[in-house]
């Protein structure tokens, strides 16, 4: 290469850009801590399963922008440096890149002892990462370096410690604590709260009643800031966080021997209260007859398929949730092959990750199975598109049915709950229902009709995927007499039938036309409660004498009900006891004979509350003790006016 003039030519090679050539990253000109920095944010992106794209044209937009601006290293980009990049496509891609590159590198230019001076931490230091959130966690809000230093501790305890969260929220509640603390500290505290050995117990009472005050009257959080810079309204809910959480924090203090060497003033460190285990909330009611037809026609339907700018299946999800009752998170995460037919019925195969419960299969409507079916096709038709073949047999398993369009290069990765709730809710401000709804009340919906068409607690339970009934309470309201009622209709034969213990009603097993018109016939006769069950013997239900003389357990009338479980269980331990007793084998073996139809009859009656699932329940109330019925002194009684009328002498008082 020839020039004639030197200066001209060094002053042309210092502003023109290298040559473009296609699939070539040229790293020639750039200082060489920078080129390293760019090198190992590529091989390190290149490593993350869940990864965003970055395209080819937004790496070299970002080195040309880095030549250009003469920088030695990316952590210079996060100041000044981002200065002349718009809000382009391509200048977006070179904001991103730099991002995480630096968020990468931040866990190779510091060490966790230089993070705790900086006033951040690395939770990858510690080899933890929460879902969907970054390693960077930011606690420079927190004013005071003594304050901000034992919330670092903390955290990074959590983080040590085989108990650390599993989610990101407790480390925000806490920091929430640290920085309204040290805020109010910094306003009305001596030395704004630097000094830890000036502040006292009124200190710490003063900030429990500021608080308090701006909780009672819904004003704005003194020192946290949201996304969009407004200040947060205090309410009983972060009142209670940020108390607990100061608490916590504060104490810690006297048990790591930190508040010792500070210098703080014990009054200060214990006087803020405990915040409470939780506040009660009413929960949401289900959709009322008019909201639930709004939400389920179809023009509406398709102003929400409007809403799916990418088609990514909102309507198949929000169907698929009214029809099914599913948890939002559950069906956003549903797998390509969740749903077939086994012996003709359609089935969906989820998983219930808030309670442990994994490939759970219920049955679906024909209409929800075809849906999800076509969105099924739509989203292999994605993936053919993307990369040029169909999925492999073992890559079908793990891709999601309803795909993001970010951080998810294999197909792996769903949409977001967020997602979905903003456009629901967005969809839901347009139908101007005149309240606000969320997409979980058709959970509520659905468990209320449950109930209407007469499942019991059980099932709804087991339906809903609730670990236990107090949990489907905040779904469906029922009371003890619900269950007693269900108690008292479980009968089975009692030990003087021909086949005792065998079930008489519910629906555990199936049975054909016959069978059920036989069972109708039997219960619909009346009975009368007997000593341990109920009789069926119709004279004596309707006042006659019992010809055989009231001998219930041979006799083939008398049925056992859910209601008699506990009692005929301290009839069993009776008669084992006494057997035991026995003076030699053979009066032992006599008296197990005797005892064992009634001990079939037990067997029966708990295999069928067992089959309904409310064996555990009968075990737990004892409903009645049927024998008390026929003590004289149940059936000795005397008017109220009589008793009242009677006069006792004082010197008489308590004798008969």
């Amino acid at each position: 290469m020839t020039y004639q003039d030197e200066d001209a030519f060094r002053t042309w090679c210092a502003h023109v850009l290298p040559v473009t050539q296609p699939g070539v990253i040229n790293l020639h000109g750039l200082p060489p801590l920078l080129a390293a920095e760019i090198q190992w944010g590529l091989n390190t992106h290149a490593q993350v399963e869940q990864r965003s794209t970055w395209d080819l044209n937004g790496i070299k937009n970002l080195i040309n922008h880095c030549w250009r601006g003469r920088f030695i290293s990316l952590t210079d980009l996060d100041g000044e440096g981002h200065q002349g990049l718009t809000g382009k496509q391509f200048h977006s891609m070179v904001r991103q890149i730099c991002w995480e590159t630096v968020n990468a590198l931040r866990c190779v230019y510091y060490s966790p002892s230089d993070t705790k001076d900086a006033g951040f931490l690395e939770t990858d230091h510690f080899g933890r990462r929460f879902k969907n959130a970054q390693s960077h966690f930011d606690i420079t809000a927190v004013p005071q370096r003594w304050l901000r230093d034992l919330l670092w501790d903390h955290l990074t305890e959590w983080l040590r410690s085989p108990q650390c969260p599993r989610t990101r929220g407790p480390f925000d509640q806490m920091r929430r604590a640290a920085v309204e603390l040290g805020v109010f500290l910094e306003n009305d505290a001596p030395t704004a709260g630097h000094d830890p050995t000036v502040l006292r117990r009124e200190h710490a009472e003063q900030f429990v009643a500021d608080q308090r005050h701006r909780a009672r009257h819904s004003l704005p959080s003194l020192g946290m800031v949201l996304v969009d810079g407004r200040s947060p309204t205090v309410t009983d809910l972060s009142c209670q966080f940020v108390f607990n959480g100061a608490r916590k924090l504060l104490y810690s203090a006297i048990t790591t021997g930190h508040a010792e060497g500070l210098g703080i003033d014990t009054g200060f460190l214990t006087v803020i209260p405990f915040g409470g285990a939780g506040l009660k909330q009413r929960s949401r009611n289900p959709f009322t007859d008019d909201v639930a037809r709004v939400l389920t026609d179809e023009t509406n339907l398709r102003r929400l398929e409007e809403l799916d700018l990418n088609d990514r299946g909102l309507r198949d999800i929000w169907e698929t949730i009214v029809a099914t009752g599913r948890r939002c998170s559950e069906v956003v995460g549903l797998r390509l092959d969740c749903i077939g037919r086994y012996r003709g019925l359609a089935m969906l195969w989820h998983d219930q990750t808030k309670v442990g419960n994994y490939n759970e299969g219920i049955r679906v409507p024909e209409p929800i199975y075809h849906r999800l079916d076509a969105r099924r096709t739509k989203t292999l038709q994605l993936f053919e598109q993307r990369y040029g073949r169909v999925p492999a047999s073992a890559e079908r398993p793990r891709l999601a049915l309803f795909p993001s369009r970010i951080r998810n290069p294999n197909g792996q990765q769903p949409i977001s709950y967020g997602h979905f709730n903003q456009r629901f809710k967005t969809w839901i401000d347009g139908l101007d229902l005149g309240g606000g709804y969320v997409a979980h009340q058709a959970r509520h919906t659905l468990a209320t009709n449950l109930l209407r068409a007469g499942a019991t607690l059980t099932h709804i339970r087991r339906y809903l995927g609730q670990l236990s009934e107090r949990m489907a309470e905040h779904y469906v309201k029922i009371t003890n007499s619900d269950l007693e009622d269900v108690l008292n209709t479980v009968w089975v034969a009692g030990p003087g039938a021909p086949n005792p213990g065998e079930l008489l009603s519910g629906d555990t097993t199936p049975m054909d036309r016959d069978t059920a018109l036989a069972l109708t016939l039997g219960l619909s006769r009346r009975s009368t409660p007997a000593d341990g069950g109920f009789c069926t013997f119709q004279p004596v239900v309707d006042g006659g004498a019992c010809p055989w003389k009231l001998d219930c357990e041979n006799c083939d009338n008398f049925v056992l009900s859910g209601a008699d479980l506990l009692y005929w269980r301290r009839k069993a331990e009776q008669w084992r006891s006494i057997a035991e007793n026995a003076p030699n084998d053979a009066t032992a073996d006599y008296l197990h004979t005797v005892f064992e139809p009634t001990a079939q009859a037990i067997k029966g009656l708990e295999q069928a509350l067992a089959a309904l699932g409310i064996l555990d329940e009968a075990l737990t109330l004892d409903l009645r003790r049927p024998q008390d019925y026929f003590h004289r002194t149940w059936s000795t009684a005397f008017r109220a006016r009589d008793l009242a009328a009677l006069q006792t002498p004082d010197d008489t008082t308590g004798q008969p």
